[in-house]
This record gives structure tokens, C-alpha cells and sequence, in this order.
């Protein structure tokens, strides 16, 4: 098996010969692992069995002050200490606006640039688009985390209109992206906390179920696999998630989801993609209960398939160089 063969089975859920992996990291996480392996190129040797292709034109972002990017949404994101993300640090979308304001275009043939560049020479990894901020985050980092949680229950029709919006770009760019030879789509969109939904389950089934039907629905009907990332405890939603034809859901973390008990409650028609501790091992573990770990998740977790292993996030920068070490060992000796 080559490692595109490997997510295949596993997403199908039968039994790789190697359970997939795919390991990534921020920008900080990454500059320690080069210094400690004494290597800035060590990520092409890692064996990680995914590949990500971006959804947003190469022109998208802007540093339009020091440490200050504007998204292709017109978003100002401050990266002062988070190098990779930022905080949001404008409003654009208001009550008075949200019919008219202008969204980028998902026609445009340059946002599908990295697919035409980078499909014919796919090798054997697994092709993933990648759509970010999909809808509640989109919603949020235009209109603020504030404003759109209250007006969930005092404006509803603001939010509806904002999120059917959203929706309309989503699907178009989907249609656009899986006319592709692409494997899968991937979409980000944070719905949860260490203790729950932000918004609660009666919430989330109002206004975000409904319209990320439609779009999971448009990615199957082209014959991809739907992959879903949201971190927090959510897993009071995996019926729901089911029930939207997801394939894969992420990270998986178990600081406050029970992997062990997802797997065996939900692995029949849920696959998982992360488990891997990055708020507990990674940082604070040792060398040895790293490697236990994940010697467990790929026997447990992996048995049957359903299962990519990975980090629960992007590698932090708080990750002890030898607990990753350590991780990629158990990794790429099955």
C-alpha cells in the first residue's frame, strides 16, 4: 500500500497495513524540531500521508501594517504573538449591512491555482482542499463572536442572512473545488470549547446543522470524502455530524473528548483523524509515556481502520522536542 491506498482503506474503515499519519506544526513548533534534529528539511522525510490544498487565491493576505494581515474577506488579523492565525481586530458586517456587504468571489480562477499547479503531480498522497472559517467562524471574525452569539436568540434574521451569504460563497467555491481530482475537502469551523458547543446543541441545530448539510451533501455527491475540524467537546453532535454524511472528524482531542469510547460508539460510521495529546503528553509527558500513547491509539483506535493518527492540533510551540521525536518513531516504525 502507498499512503493515499492507506487513507483510503482507513476512511472505509478496513485495515490498513500501517495506520496513516499525518503530523503538522506551527511555525514556532517547526523551528524547534528543525534546531533539534539539526535539519530544516526534516518534514519531507516524516512519511505524513495527507496534502493540503488551499482554497483561498494566492493574494489573499496582506500585511497592511507590522504584524497586522488582511484576510481576502477584508478581516485584520493582529499576529503580534500568534504567528500562524491572530485575533481578529475589526468589524466588518453589521445589522445595516449584511445584505450588501461585498464577498470575495468564488469564481475566481486564480483561488484554484495550487489544484492545477499541484494535481498532476500528486505522487501518492491524499489531496485534501482545504476551506477554513466555513461558516460560524466566517460569521464571527465578520461580525464579531459577540454580536453573532446574541443575535442567535435577539436577531435571528441577521444571523440567517449573514450565514445564508456565507453559505451561497461555500457552495460554489465546494463546486468549484470538486470538479477536481481531489480526494476529500476539509472545513474548519470551531463550533466548540473544553466544555461543550459555544453556542449549545439547540443552537448549533437552528443555524449551522442545516447549511453544512448542504454543503457535505454537495462535496459526497461529487464522490469525495467530507472531512470536518472542530476543536472543543463536541461529541454530543456525532449522531448529527453522522446523519450529515461527514466522513472524518478532527482533532479529536482527548483532553475532553473519550477517544477510546468515541471509537467504539461511533467508529462504525465515523472515522477519526488526531487523538494525540497536544495539551497534556506532548508538552509534559515523558519520551517513553509519549511512546505509549500512541502505540495505543494505533492499536485501538486503528484497529479496523477509521482512523488517521495525528497530533490533536498543529504541533504547539510548548511541545518537548523529544515527546515529537518520540511520536514520529512510533509512527513511522509500524
Amino acid at each position: 500500500m502507498n499512503n493515499r491506498d492507506r487513507v483510503i482503506a482507513s476512511l472505509n474503515h478496513r485495515q490498513p497495513d500501517k495506520v496513516p499519519y499525518q503530523v503538522d506544526f506551527t511555525k514556532r513548533a517547526h523551528k524547534r524540531m528543525a534546531e533539534y534534529y539539526g535539519n530544516p528539511d526534516f518534514l519531507a522525510g516524516l512519511g505524513n500521508c495527507l496534502s493540503g490544498l488551499s482554497c483561498e487565491p494566492k493574494n489573499a493576505w496582506e500585511e497592511v501594517s507590522p504584524d497586522i494581515w488582511r484576510d481576502e474577506f477584508g478581516v485584520l488579523w493582529n499576529r503580534t504573538v500568534d504567528k500562524d492565525i491572530g485575533v481578529v481586530c475589526n468589524r466588518l458586517v453589521t445589522a445595516g449591512n449584511v445584505g450588501d456587504f461585498e464577498l470575495p468571489d468564488p469564481d475566481a480562477s486564480e483561488r484554484y491555482r495550487d489544484f492545477e499547479e499541484r494535481l498532476p503531480i500528486r505522487g501518492d498522497r491524499f489531496f485534501i482542499a482545504n476551506y477554513g472559517f466555513s461558516l460560524f467562524e466566517r460569521a464571527w471574525t465578520l461580525a464579531g463572536m459577540e454580536e453573532i452569539l446574541m443575535a442567535m436568540v435577539s436577531d435571528k434574521s441577521f444571523v440567517n442572512t449573514l450565514l445564508d451569504r456565507i453559505l451561497e460563497f461555500s457552495l460554489a467555491m465546494i463546486g468549484h473545488a470538486c470538479s477536481y481530482e481531489i480526494d476529500a475537502m476539509i472545513f474548519g469551523d470551531d463550533w466548540g470549547q473544553q466544555t461543550g458547543l459555544i453556542m449549545g446543541p439547540e443552537l448549533w441545530r437552528e443555524f449551522i446543522k442545516p447549511r453544512v448539510k448542504k454543503m457535505y451533501d454537495l462535496v459526497r455527491s461529487k464522490g469525495k470524502f467530507v472531512f470536518i475540524h472542530s476543536c472543543g467537546k463536541v461529541d454530543e453532535i456525532f449522531p448529527d455530524l453522522i446523519e450529515c454524511g461527514v466522513d472524518v472528524f478532527n482533532p479529536f482531542q482527548p483532553e475532553v473528548i473519550e477517544v477510546f469510547e468515541a471509537k467504539r460508539k461511533y467508529g462504525g460510521a465515523l472515522s477519526f483523524y488526531g487523538g494525540i495529546s497536544t495539551q497534556r503528553t506532548l508538552p509534559y509527558a515523558t519520551a517513553g509515556e509519549t511512546k505509549d500513547e500512541v502505540a495505543r491509539l494505533l492499536e485501538e483506535i486503528g484497529r479496523d481502520g477509521g482512523y488517521i493518527a495525528a497530533p490533536a492540533h498543529a504541533m504547539p510551540p510548548d511541545a518537548k522536542p523529544e515527546n515529537v521525536a518520540a511520536m514520529i518513531e512510533v509512527l513511522q516504525s509500524q
